[in-house]
């Protein structure tokens, strides 16, 4: 019964493996932001970080290990309905779960026995592989508005290739890998992704709950950023950050002009849309804060450090995960689309640590790495009231008795 439940949808494995995930990848980053870069207790000697520096693989965990798990999740349930067809049976995606939650248990295991890293990354680009299929043949469907899902299909791609330079790096290669794995994942798989669900969905659900609200939804906007995004990751993984502006200062101004135009007084009453029009809120800043890094690279050299990043990363891509992943749960579970008081509380802390993160990369300021830390605990704590939540969600049936 569990197993049946569990695989009804393909939300429901992967978002519980996604939370999972998250709650592992962030108790160990704590563990080393404590220990490593803020001096409260002695670190760990981990057999693989002697091969894997730690902030590689923590890019590596958080932009292929945690997000890929709830975007497969949500579009391998969503895509479907947004082209028109029926919903995807368990071949189209328990294949690709199976791969890609035993590929991660090898590379946890290879933190002490580093010779399961390659196995395990291996599986997880199986499982990747498997999962872009299945995108590529919900694109074909012939729908009247394919353009989202085509570029979440192609964004997928990329974000394989990157894992796929991850796993060169893990198998011998140099940085040069790590550089372009990163690269790809961030600007090739996952601001494409965000920017694409979040410009079909967000005026969207903000016009189903506002009377009145009027559905903008401008595709040179998302055309703009997209591009953006490609030409800010091929910058920066040929090391040329005097040139960043160039894509960062349009998307600033684009990501600006959006989240004036989708912005409704009314939706902020609304807590399920304040979480989405905040999160979306955070893209026009973390893009200023590149662009000024950019301008002042010559001047200041590494100005700011991780903090326009993390701007998107934590501000922009976590912010949006919390309010996407609870519409989808709880309107697959059967529940009515609302935030509750925890979910509200799960995204404040998440908007807490976000801030503290890009605070801490304020030049000379004094206990940053304790800042760090303290960032990565209100992020833990957030996903851990999320999983709290709505993990059981995950394997409960339909509160309607509806079928998924």
């Amino acid at each position: 019964m569990l197993i049946r439940v569990l695989f009804a949808a393909p939300h429901r494995a992967l978002f519980l493996s996604g939370a999972i995930q998250a709650l592992a990848v962030m108790v160990f980053w704590s563990l080393e932001l404590g220990g490593r870069y803020a001096g409260l207790w002695p670190v760990p000697a981990l057999p693989l970080l002697t091969l894997f520096p730690a902030p590689v693989l923590h890019a590596l965990l958080i932009s292929c290990g945690v997000f890929p798990f709830f975007i497969f999740g949500f579009i391998l349930t969503a895509g479907p309905r947004w082209q028109g067809g029926s919903e995807l049976s368990q071949r189209n995606f328990v294949p690709a779960f199976l791969l890609l939650a035993s590929g991660w248990l090898l590379v946890w295991a290879g933190l002490l026995l580093p010779q399961l890293l390659v196995a395990g990354l291996a599986l997880v680009l199986g499982g990747w592989i498997a999962a872009a299929l299945t995108l590529t043949r919900i694109a074909r469907y012939r729908a009247t508005e394919r353009e989202h899902i085509v570029f979440i299909t192609i964004a997928g791609w990329l974000g394989a290739a990157g894992l796929g330079a991850f796993l060169a790096f893990a198998a011998g290669g140099g940085m040069l890998w790590a550089r372009l794995g990163i690269s790809l994942a961030v600007w090739g798989f996952l601001l494409p992704v965000f920017l694409s669900v979040a410009h079909r969905m967000l005026p969207f659900f903000t016009a189903s709950s506002v009377r009145g609200y009027v559905l903008h939804r401008p595709a040179w906007a998302l055309r703009i950023l997209l591009g953006a995004s490609l030409l800010h990751g091929a910058l920066a993984f040929l090391e040329q950050p005097q040139w960043l502006w160039l894509a960062d200062l349009p998307a600033m101004l684009v990501a600006g002009r959006l989240s004036w135009l989708w912005w409704s007084g009314a939706a902020m009453k609304n807590h399920m849309l304040t979480v989405l029009h905040v999160a979306f809120a955070w893209l026009s800043p973390a893009f200023a804060l590149f662009a000024l890094q950019s301008l002042l690279s010559d001047v200041i050299p590494g100005f700011l450090g991780q903090a326009p990043l993390h701007a998107l990363t934590l501000g922009f891509f976590a912010s949006m995960l919390l309010g996407m992943a609870s519409r989808v749960t709880l309107g697959h579970s059967g529940r009515a689309v609302a935030a509750d008081n925890v979910m509200w509380r799960a995204f404040c802390m998440m908007q807490a640590a976000a801030l503290l993160r890009v605070v801490s990369e304020v030049p000379a300021l004094p206990a940053a790495y304790h800042l760090m830390w303290l960032s990565s605990l209100l992020w833990l704590g957030a996903f851990a009231l999320w999983t709290w939540r709505y993990a059981p969600a995950c394997w409960r049936p339909r509160e309607d008795d509806r079928p998924g």
